[in-house]
Order: C-alpha cells, then structure tokens, then sequence
C-alpha cells in the first residue's frame, strides 16, 4: 500500500476555521483523516501540508511511526506549532488507514481499551455571576457533570482585590448554583503572573475546583512549580507545549499533575501517548486539549480510551457549535456527559466533504475567537497589550 494523496481541507466550523486532512492511498476507496485545526493560521497549516505532501509520497501508510519521522526529523529544522499542528493532522490519518486496513478501531491498537467510556467536559460563562451560574445550570441540566469556564479577566502583573473580588463571586455563585456533584473546572488562559495567580487560586479553593488550567504560562516550568505548590487546587497545562520533550520539564519541577497534551498540536496521537506514559511515573494525570471539531474530538477519545492515567476530556457542546458537527459523518454522541468507545473502523468518524465545500472559509470575516483575528488582541487598561 502506498501514499498517493495528502489535502488540506478547509471548511467553515462557526466557532473557527477548521482544517481537514485528507490522505488518500493507492488501494481504491481507503483513504485517512485528520484534523489540524489551528486558531489564526488555518492558510499557515494547510500550506505546511501541501509542504509535506512529497516528504512522504509513496511511503507505506501502515508505517504510522516510520512517516512520522520522516516529516519531523528529515525537514533538518524542528518545528512549532504550524508544522508539528500540519503532523498532526497527517499521523491521525495514517492511524485512520490503519484502523480501517485491520477493521478495527484507533484504539485497539493503541493497546486496547482499558475504560468503557470518556467523561467529558464543556464549556460555560457569562458577564455576572447570575448569567454565570445560569449558564451553569443549564449545562447540567443537560448531562454534563464537569464544566469550565474562564474566571479570571485580564490582570496586570501586580493587581488589586477588585478583580479577585469580581472572581470569586463568579465562582462561589457557581457552586452554589450546581452543587459540589458537578465538577468545575478553571482555565486562566495563561494571562496571569505567578504572584496573580497564587492570589486568585487562594480565592478559589473554598469553592474545590477540579483544577486550574494554565496559572501562568508555562514558558518557565519552575516558575508554574512555584504556583502549584502553594495552592491545594491542582495544575494542569500543556495545550501550548509540544512534544514529550516540551512536557519533561513541566514534570521534573513539578509544575502541573494534569497533563493537556492537544493532539492536534503535539504530534499526534503516538505523541499523546507518549507523554501520557511520561506522564505515569510522575503519577500525573491526562486530560487532552481540544476546543476544536467532531474529528479532533473522536481523535483524543480514542487516546482517552487506551489510556490508563486520563482523567477527563475537553470538547465543545455540539449544541453550540452544530456548524462544526455538520462537517463530519455521524459524530460520536455525547450520553450524560460521556462518549461511548467507537465500534467503527479506523476513527469511526468521516468528514463530509459535500458539506465542507459548502461552507468555505470566508478570509475577509474578523472573529475575535476563531476564524481570522486579524486585528484583535487583548489590552490592559492602560492600552498595553496582554495575554489573552
């Protein structure tokens, strides 16, 4: 069997660009998929693709491991977040094919399953503590039994009790609301100093988070160190870390115990895997990263299922997003906040590419959260730009 094809796809999700990789092979009707899906440099991604296309022409896409090296270690320089994200989405592929050559499912092998289903969680917010709270009990009403949001605004590197003021009624309106039976979770985005950050999670933990996500960024691990030890609420981070040599040091200093490798960005799901099992001798958890699409979705259950140490996993309520749902085939359901394992060869999922060429992304729209953010960026308040 042989590579004859790689294509990019790009469709238009609602919450953002998303991108498709379509691997086609010289057996009729057996091709691959995968999803590379990158915020603000969907044109970056794909173009990166149509890069590696030769790299790997007429290799054997069985050899999932074999292509992988071949696209990161032949190209001379390594890669950020555009190439590793254009790997990706081409290795997802290859275990897709493969899946399907064997008739069996991602992660049988991957090892097997070693759960009968992936607990997920969705997202949640609003501009006041009662639209908090609302938005909160809706999404229990629904099912889901964790849900995150982001509590903290933008915060300079030294800041007053209004802002953790206005925080912490936001969260304590939530667990009042959902009770201590639903799990919340707590992303900082990255947008806060360590100094902020050990100052809001002290006004978190009354209210026993299940974690909080990027405290600080986690460009200098001994720095995020220092915040997960003075704190009681759990760390995670990883969704802007690469590769199990991008995770080592996080878990040497002992900077997060809840690992959110995204494998759309970290090399795949041999790569996820990886660092998951890096993850276990530190007795770290997994939680994979992923606010993107229905195939990026079925791609970390999949990891999620063979996975001994994975604790939860990410992804967008298809109710808010059903732009994003239509793109694909039969996308694996959501049942009370939890996703079934696939029966269904390869991914058990395929893109619809009759919808896709429906809905072609539209370069000339501006949208803040997702589809080109050509001129947003956020601000202090003295006009200073921020994390966002």
């Amino acid at each position: 069997m042989k590579i004859t094809r790689i294509t990019p796809i790009l469709a238009d999700g609602g919450h953002r660009i998303i991108v498709f990789v379509k691997l086609e092979t010289d057996q009729p009707g057996l091709i691959g998929w995968g999803e590379a899906t990158l915020e603000g440099k969907p044109r970056a991604v794909a173009g990166c693709i149509h890069d590696m296309e030769p790299m790997i022409l007429g290799q054997d896409p069985r050899r999932v491991e074999h292509c992988w090296q071949i696209l990161y270690r032949s190209g001379f320089w390594r890669m950020g977040v555009i190439g590793l994200t254009a790997i990706s989405g081409i290795e997802q592929a290859l275990w897709d094919i493969k899946g399907k050559d064997l008739g069996v499912p991602v992660y049988e092998l991957l090892g097997g399953r070693v759960r009968d289903k992936v607990r997920c969680y969705t997202h949640f917010g609003g501009s006041s503590p009662d639209a908090m709270a609302e938005d909160a009990l809706s999404k229990k009403a629904k099912g889901w039994t964790a849900i995150k949001t982001v509590p903290v605004p933008i915060t300079n590197i030294l800041d007053g009790p209004r802002k953790l003021e206005a925080a912490e009624a936001g969260l304590r309106a939530v667990r009042e609301a959902v009770g201590d039976e639903m799990d919340i979770l707590l992303d900082m985005h990255g947008r806060l100093t360590p100094q902020m950050a050990i100052q809001y999670a002290k006004r978190f933990e009354p209210y026993t988070p299940l974690f909080i996500e990027e405290p600080c960024q986690a460009e200098n691990p001994a720095v995020m160190a220092r915040v997960a030890s003075a704190t009681t609420i759990p760390v995670a981070t990883g969704e802007r870390l690469f590769l199990r040599w991008g995770f080592r040091e996080i878990l040497e200093t002992g900077g997060a115990s809840l690992l959110q490798p995204d494998p759309c960005h970290c090399g795949g799901i041999s790569e996820t895997r990886k660092i998951a099992t890096m993850a276990e001798t530190y007795y770290a958890g997994l939680a994979p990263h992923n606010p993107y699409g229905p195939l990026a979705t079925a791609v970390s259950v999949h990891i999620d299922l063979a996975s001994p140490n994975f604790v939860i996993q990410e992804m967008i309520d298809p109710d808010v997003a059903p732009e994003a749902q239509a793109l694909v085939i039969e996308p694996l359901p959501v049942v009370n906040g939890h996703i079934l394992p696939p029966t269904r060869p390869g991914l058990g999922v395929e893109v619809n590419e009759a919808e896709c060429a429906k809905r072609p992304p539209d370069f000339s729209i501006e949208k803040a959260g997702g589809m080109v953010m050509r001129h947003y960026y956020a601000t202090h308040e003295d006009g200073s730009v921020a994390d966002s």
